[in-house]
């Protein structure tokens, strides 16, 4: 079997899940375009704390349980299901009584009952996960993931259709948060339908102790991560006010929201196919290439056209943000180098190492941004340009060196 051959599977899965993403981010772009008409950017903002606080403590379901289902020997596969479905169904119910206790601690700090309510429903999709997670994992493990991503993008465009409907016929925080609730079912349903699993009693579980050894480090990148994702508009809201949050937030989804997608997608297709290859090196080069040969040229081209697609979609009155949206764009290319490099250190059992990567990285965007509010949006916007570029490629560059150094070639 030549190299090519098994490469295609990478590049299905990646086109699936590119398609998803894409899926996703334009849905969530009428989503963005509906508000910016029917909305006030102080209400945008309002939502828009609720669903950063929501993130960031959603990134906790990012455990790295999933991966050990994907990873496990076949021998041992019941036994790593079976605990692993006892951890996700006590940890998820363990996130949403933590989400409503963050949720009634901001009650008492902000005496904003709308802010509570919109945290307590998103807390509430944490109830329909754990039922269909097992399978979620067994179906990528399976060689499903074009069905894992039409599932995952079919969610996604489902709530964001809803939420723009909403946006449009009753305007208001709740219409960019009580989607996400409605849409839980169908996740839930159609991976359960996908990949049918039930625990066979027969079969001891496997112990505890490797999930953990394992699971702290990508426990501890993906809530980083979304504390790099989503602190800057935590500290924009409480420097600049919630008017700024809301044109920041529009920015931040029409640019490097939409740009970063293919960086998600990228990271899902690449860790089973690192995991299932003969040659990970000869692997990560061909996907590595690949996809920044796709992905620059597409976010520069999105960059440029920022100016003048801005004010087309979302109004005359939203123009001001279209440099902003051009700067955060270029971020996703040295997004999409460093998730090959965090994949191909997970693929390695080294998480810990992008664990204190991202946690460097997180802290200087926090720090860039509370240093440069005072300048505004678009200064904020070059810094978390120039951090990201330094960071992540100054990063990625050791990590992926011993993948590209001529004794790594070999034919196959």
């Amino acid at each position: 079997m030549t190299f090519s051959s098994r490469f295609s599977p990478f590049v299905r899965h990646l086109a699936a899940y590119c398609l998803s993403e894409v899926a996703g981010k334009a849905s969530r772009l009428l989503v963005v375009v509906a508000v910016a008409h029917r909305m006030e950017a102080s209400a945008i903002g309002l939502a828009a704390a609720a669903i950063a606080a929501g993130d960031i403590l959603k990134a906790l379901t990012e455990n790295g349980i999933g991966q050990r289902i994907i990873a496990a020997r076949d021998e041992a596969l019941e036994a790593t299901c079976r605990t692993a479905s006892r951890l996700f169904w006590g940890w998820s119910l363990g996130l949403f009584a933590l989400q409503l206790a963050i949720g009634a601690g901001v009650l008492m700090v902000t005496a904003e009952p709308l802010l509570f309510w919109l945290i307590a429903v998103l807390a509430a999709e944490y109830l329909f996960m754990p039922a269909g997670l097992v399978h979620c994992a067994l179906a990528m493990r399976a060689g499903k993931m074009q069905q894992t991503a039409a599932i995952a993008g079919g969610q996604v465009v489902g709530a964001n259709l809803m939420s723009a409907a909403l946006a449009l016929v009753f305007p208001g925080p709740l219409a960019l948060i009580l989607p996400r609730l409605l849409a839980a079912p169908i996740w839930l349903l159609a991976m359960r339908r996908l990949h049918p699993w039930a625990p066979d009693r027969r079969v001891a579980a496997a112990p505890v102790g490797p999930f953990l050894r394992y699971g702290w480090a990508v426990l501890g990148v993906e809530v980083v991560k979304a504390l790099r994702l989503q602190a800057d508009k935590l500290v924009i809201g409480a420097l600049m006010g919630t008017e700024a949050l809301g044109l920041y937030f529009m920015a931040f989804n029409a640019g490097l929201g939409l740009a970063t997608s293919f960086a998600q997608a990228f990271s899902v297709a690449l860790f089973p196919h690192l995991c299932s290859a003969e040659d990970r090196s000869a692997a990560l080069r061909q996907a590595l290439v690949l996809s920044v040969a796709v992905i620059a040229p597409a976010v520069i081209l999105q960059a440029l056209a920022a100016p003048y697609y801005v004010p087309v979609l979302f109004g005359a009155r939203w123009d001001g943000i279209a440099d902003v949206v051009s700067i955060l764009c270029l971020a996703a290319i040295p997004g999409v180098i460093w998730s090959a490099a965090a994949q191909w250190l997970r693929s390695h059992d080294r998480p810990q190492t992008e664990f204190l990567v991202t946690l460097g990285l997180t802290a200087a965007l926090i720090g860039n941004t509370a240093l440069l509010a005072p300048y505004g949006l678009s200064a904020i916007a070059w810094g978390y340009l120039a951090v990201a570029l330094t960071v992540q490629i100054g990063a990625a560059l050791p990590t992926l060196a011993p993948a590209f150094h001529p004794s790594s070639r070999k034919l196959v």
